[in-house]
């Protein structure tokens, strides 16, 4: 186990693109395919199947109960390193869990015990699931191809739920004896319709869970399902979205939208995201110093239905910030916040700002600072462009994003909050993975190492000359040290070694050719 945790190996990727015949992409050969583990089915299922019971005094719901026998174990293993590196957002995430309980301890003593323990549960319990169960590309496709699975399930309930305004599997749970679910919303209508909250607690909830693999879908899901595929179920999730009639959710699927057709507009040109950061700058200062408004007010008018809605929010954001720095270090727990007299609803829709309403500066630090370094570590990663991690890794990010905007408008809690940080820990794997061109590299390798390279007609997927060579960047062996020059001088004899490919269509002229070639080349 110490050994493993010293040398942890990348997980590695061959980008290999083939097609079947019958136009269906055929996926990547270098991975096979998987099913998810047991356990992380379990969960999506409790995500979306909200069943409560009472244990004395006690209210249970079906996820705490299994996140309660699996977050002590998922712990020991995460930071014992077998799931791999420990990152900084590991060891944050639990710094704010033991920092947002002395926060209740010290505001709310006679609540902390049962609150500590059910969101602390709800929230590293689906972090270190992610963290243990999925760790390769496989997984991560496996774990896509379920949500989407859920989310299309969900499509019939939601219009049902549009025209008659009852979540169906709420409904069904509450009749069971001994058990009860979410409570059906009452939200007055948008645009004529019933927003729709189908498994969750809110309609923000389901248009937030839609929304979260949008991006994945189109982008990630690009070579392992056919391009009319993923069209047809990024048009259901975006119905899913709709349905919900959430701004925050719509907000997310349009910045997905968007940034998956900035990215293939600018796909030549390297500098595209600085470009891209740059116009928001730019924009930012300009409404700054050009409107009567701030730019935070701006943004809320557009990404909103209504002006009220913008303009109680700005409020809302106002007077949280004043409750933030009257109680900077321990927040205010679960007590009510300031506000004026006129703001009868204490709800407050903007996730950030209530961790730091509600545990403080330091709470906030610890859950934003992980969660931007999981970002950050992610999105660094350097992979061959067009391939499977590279694929992965942009529709996790894309869907990050837009997340990370819609957070600053809506609240989340129970089963989405759980499922949101499930989704963060289920895309850390990519932070240390690698992947190779699937042109030749592995031969490159064992040129340099002066290894023979023998020729077979094994995997069809992948170069003649690369078949059963271990990859460059696999190597586990630290004093196999390669130069720059002799991977150059690797690269040039490849040239040549691979000019004919296929022996059998070569007669004594060519390889007698080929062999001269080779020692022009070698002059």
């Amino acid at each position: 186990m110490a050994e493993t945790s010293k040398r942890q190996r990348p997980v590695t990727s061959t980008a290999t693109n083939i097609r079947s015949p019958d136009g269906f992409a055929a996926g990547y050969a270098g991975v096979r395919k998987e099913t998810l583990h047991p356990l992380v089915l379990l969960y999506l299922f409790t995500v979306v199947i909200p069943i409560g019971f009472n244990i004395g005094s006690v209210a249970i719901t079906s996820m705490r109960l299994m996140l309660i026998l699996t977050i002590v174990p998922t712990t020991m293993n995460l930071f014992s390193g077998k799931y791999g590196k420990v990152y900084p957002i590991d060891y944050l995430f639990y710094v704010h869990i033991l920092w947002a309980s002395l926060a209740l301890i010290v505001n709310n003593p006679d609540l902390a015990l049962q609150n500590i323990g059910s969101f602390s549960v709800e929230f590293l319990g689906g972090y270190t699931l992610a963290r243990a169960y999925i760790r390769t590309p496989a997984a991560f496709i496996a774990l896509i191809r379920m949500i989407l699975v859920l989310v299309v399930v969900a499509l019939p309930l939601a219009i049902s739920e549009t025209l008659n305004g009852r979540a169906l599997i709420p409904l069904w749970v509450d009749k069971i004896p001994g058990m009860w679910s979410v409570v059906q919303v009452n939200i007055e209508k948008r645009m004529g319709l019933e927003r729709v909250q189908v498994y969750f607690a809110h309609p923000i909830h389901f248009g937030l869970f839609c929304s979260s693999v949008l991006a994945m879908t189109y982008a990630s899901m690009r070579g392992i399902i056919s391009n009319s595929a993923r069209y047809a179920l990024s048009m259901a999730i975006c119905v899913g979205v709709f349905l919900s009639l959430s701004s925050g959710a719509l907000l997310a699927a349009m910045l997905q939208m968007f940034l998956v057709f900035w990215a293939f507009m600018l796909r030549n040109n390297e500098a595209r995201w600085k470009i891209l950061i740059g116009i928001f700058v730019f924009i930012y200062v300009v409404i700054d110093l050009a409107s009567n408004r701030t730019p935070l007010r701006v943004f809320m008018t557009y990404a909103t239905f209504s002006a009220h809605n913008a303009y109680y929010r700005s409020i809302i954001f106002e007077w949280g910030m004043i409750n933030v720095w009257a109680n900077p270090i321990f927040g205010i727990g679960l007590n009510s916040w300031i506000r004026p007299s006129y703001m009868r609803d204490g709800s407050m829709d903007n996730f950030w700002l209530v961790m730091a309403v509600r545990y403080g500066i330091p709470g906030f630090l610890t859950i934003a600072v992980g969660y931007a370094d999981a970002l950050f570590r992610v999105g660094r990663r350097k992979f061959t462009k067009g391939s499977l991690l590279a694929n992965l890794q942009f529709g996790w990010m894309v869907a990050f994003v837009g997340l990370s905007f819609t957070l600053t408008t809506v609240h989340i809690w129970t089963a989405v909050y759980s499922y949101v940080f499930f989704l963060l820990g289920a895309g850390v794997w990519m932070a240390n993975a690698t992947d190779d061109s699937g042109q030749g590299e592995a031969a490159v390798a064992s040129a340099v190492r002066g290894r023979r390279v023998s020729y077979s007609r094994g995997s069809a997927g992948a170069p003649v000359h690369a078949r059963g060579v271990q990859p460059l960047h696999a190597r586990s062996d630290p004093a196999e040290e390669v130069t720059a020059k002799d991977t150059q001088d690797a690269r040039r004899s490849l040239e040549v070694f691979t000019r004919y490919t296929d022996r059998d269509k070569t007669g004594p002229a060519q390889r007698f050719a080929r062999k001269g070639d080779a020692v022009k080349h070698k002059r």
